[in-house]
């Protein structure tokens, strides 16, 4: 697998870049809200912005963190986007008023994401731990439409939302939303400590799949997306993706704020850092992302049928639950 990729890519098609771990959230379930990091300077982070043009890598997505905490934001996506990168990025909502819209608008941002849990105010605002949350996101989807942004909404699914997603994608329509992400849980982070009370069984993910992707199948006004390598294992389930398994150091790569660069947020083994080693070295030779290209099959997996399509699920989920790339993920029902 790994072989093919790097013939074919000579760098991530994306970056998703945490510019800060700051937030003004606590998240019941982020994988980064106890996480600390030395943040770069401006010049600094500029200079990542032309190491990622150098190598023409497509798309950068800012995460966090809340990526509005940093006040340079619209001056590192001004830059990035005048050297020719795809910028988009992923926030709470909870500073985008319609002068920040604007902004973000006129700094080349393709693309803003907001975070909601739930249709319901009360069960968002206290999934995100702040209230008021739910007010303010939805007034930021509202804030980028006006300014001509095309949003789009991420929702983590859990306990509190799996049996009513069908309330959030009309929540996206009736806020002008085009894409909404149906996000598996990580188990990362502040994930991993409320797992219990957070994330879903086996079972109730199984069931949940089949009728997010049947819902899916029947919508022409919505665009739906997972990003879960477990669904591969479901009878019928044909989508094409461009790599089989987790996408995580194969089709993109997470940057920390300190420049340290990870296979994906959820993963926080540095492979190398941007600005300090030689980007090549780490993409093609890191012993973590080869080892995560080439996954094997392990316990229940080495009998199962469709390891070859979904490589034993979510990587980093199997990372965060064993310490081990090759386990199976624990979502898995088979």
């Amino acid at each position: 697998m790994a072989d093919a990729f790097t013939d074919l890519f000579s760098a991530p098609l994306t970056f998703n870049w945490t510019l800060s771990f700051r937030c003004n959230f606590a998240c019941s379930h982020c994988y980064s809200r106890d996480e600390e990091a030395q943040e770069l300077t401006t010049a600094e982070i500029l200079r990542i912005v032309d190491i990622l043009a150098d190598k023409q890598v497509p798309f950068i997505n800012f995460g966090g963190g809340e990526p509005l905490v940093r006040d340079d934001l619209f001056e590192i996506a001004s830059y990035a986007s005048g050297k020719g990168l795809n910028v988009s990025m992923n926030s709470n909502g909870w500073l985008i008023d319609r002068d920040a819209a604007r902004q973000l608008k006129q700094c080349g941002f393709k693309s803003v994401g907001i975070s909601i849990d739930s249709a319901e105010a009360a069960l968002h605002d206290d999934f995100r731990n702040m209230p008021g949350s739910f007010e303010r996101a939805v007034g930021a989807l509202d804030a980028l439409r006006e300014a001509g942004l095309k949003t789009t909404m991420s929702s983590v699914i859990s306990r509190i939302n799996h049996q009513h997603f069908r309330e959030l994608l009309q929540l996206a329509r009736d806020h002008g939303v085009s894409q909404v992400y149906l996000h598996n849980f990580k188990c990362s982070g502040r994930g991993f400590k409320n797992r219990e009370d957070l994330d879903l069984s086996p079972e109730q993910w199984k069931a949940f799949y089949i009728e997010a992707l049947t819902v899916k199948q029947e919508t022409d006004d919505l665009l739906i997306s997972f990003d879960d390598p477990v669904i591969a294992s479901l009878p019928g389930y044909d989508e094409m993706p461009l790599v089989k398994g987790s996408s995580c150091g194969k089709l993109s790569l997470n940057l920390r704020p300190n420049g340290d660069i990870t296979p994906c947020g959820f993963i926080p083994l540095a492979v190398g850092n941007i600005l300090k080693d030689d980007f090549d070295r780490i993409w093609y030779d890191s012993p973590v992302l080869n080892k995560m290209r080439n996954k094997e099959a392990t316990g229940k997996c080495l009998d199962c049928g469709a390891f070859e399509q979904c490589l034993g699920g979510c990587t980093a989920r199997s990372f965060a639950t064993t310490g081990d790339f090759n386990e199976p993920d624990p979502h898995c029902w088979k």
